[in-house]
């Protein structure tokens, strides 16, 4: 039998307490009736008997406090609400708990904003991670020294997971009940859930606003000079100008300012123009293509499914009028 203790965070996502628990009940009725033992034994555990969600939407009643919790096999950590640091900072008196279930051989996964708690433990440190892309930039000052994956869905790092945002929960769940039984048990799942089992990116739901939160006034000036004249052929040597320094000093402060090349950071904004005229427009790819300043169709292709998952053409015939 596994083990698997949901923590309901104090300021917790409702949307995200639920679905650890329900898959893996769920699985363990998938198992019985296929003549097979049932594998999960699932219970919420916390801080307190009684933890309100959502800001006081819900109540979520919890099976055992943690500090009764001695072992367990896996740890799931739902999404966080609200402000992160108030989020992380009302969770403190479990961190060290966290760390000694993984110490002790338990398998720790965050969902979504959840790696904001995960991330103040230090287990994700010199290690990659996923979170809910919108908040990429607040993680990444946060924690530093964790290598965020863009884009990414589902995150390994041997005993330690994590997923991106809302409804990329299901997608590590069932990547984790696939391990956990097999793949029948998991596509079962999925079904019985309606969850696309596969989906890998979810760059298609990305909104990119650059990261302006920095307090590099003169590379905020170039990002807005970028952001104004996407369309046409913008040099590194012209932005550098603009604001009177040299190219390698701008490039090594636009990095850091932006974690981004003046080259991707051009490609991101780009593609974002192209995205919504995409959903707001009838114009065909090529069109769109010129729009936004390409003239390569194999280049606009590349770059843009790099960034959402999609190539133009998906993209346009999911999300157009």
């Amino acid at each position: 039998m596994k083990r698997i203790s949901v923590y309901v965070p104090q300021n917790a996502v409702i949307e995200a307490i639920t679905p650890p628990y329900r898959l893996f009940k769920t699985a363990n009725e998938f198992l019985k009736v296929s003549g097979k033992e049932m594998l999960f034994e699932v219970e919420y555990v916390g801080l307190q008997k009684n933890i309100d969600v959502n800001d006081g939407e819900y109540t979520v009643k919890i099976n055992r406090l943690i500090d009764s919790v001695e072992n367990t096999d896996v740890v799931i950590v739902p999404a966080l609400y609200g402000a992160m640091n108030d989020a992380v900072e009302s969770n403190e008196k479990s961190l060290e708990w966290i760390k000694k279930m993984h110490l002790q051989g338990a398998e720790v996964a965050s969902l979504c904003t959840g790696a904001f708690l995960i991330g103040a433990t230090g287990l994700f440190n010199r290690k990659k991670c996923s979170t809910h892309w919108a908040y990429y930039n607040e993680f990444r000052l946060m924690y530093p020294d964790v290598e965020i994956v863009d884009g990414g869905v589902i995150t390994d790092e041997g005993k330690l997971y994590s997923s991106g945002g809302a409804n990329s929960i299901w997608n590590l769940l069932l990547y984790m009940l696939e391990t956990y039984t097999d793949r029948d048990v998991a596509i079962l799942a999925s079904k019985y859930f309606a969850i696309d089992i596969d989906r890998d990116n979810q760059g298609a739901f990305t909104i990119f606003s650059g990261q302006k939160d920095h307090r590099d006034k003169e590379i905020l000036k170039a990002q807005e000079y970028l952001e104004v004249n996407y369309t046409k052929k913008v040099t590194v040597e012209e932005l550098a100008d603009l604001i009177n320094i040299s190219r390698r000093s701008f490039e090594r402060r636009f990095k850091k300012a932006t974690n981004n090349t003046v080259v991707e950071y051009m490609q991101r904004v780009r593609v974002e123009a192209a995205k919504r005229s995409f959903e707001a427009s009838r114009k065909n790819v090529t069109e769109v293509m010129f729009d936004v300043g390409y003239t390569d169709t194999k280049a606009f292709r590349d770059v843009f499914k790099k960034i959402t998952g999609l190539t133009p053409v998906e993209y346009r015939n999911k999300y157009s009028r």
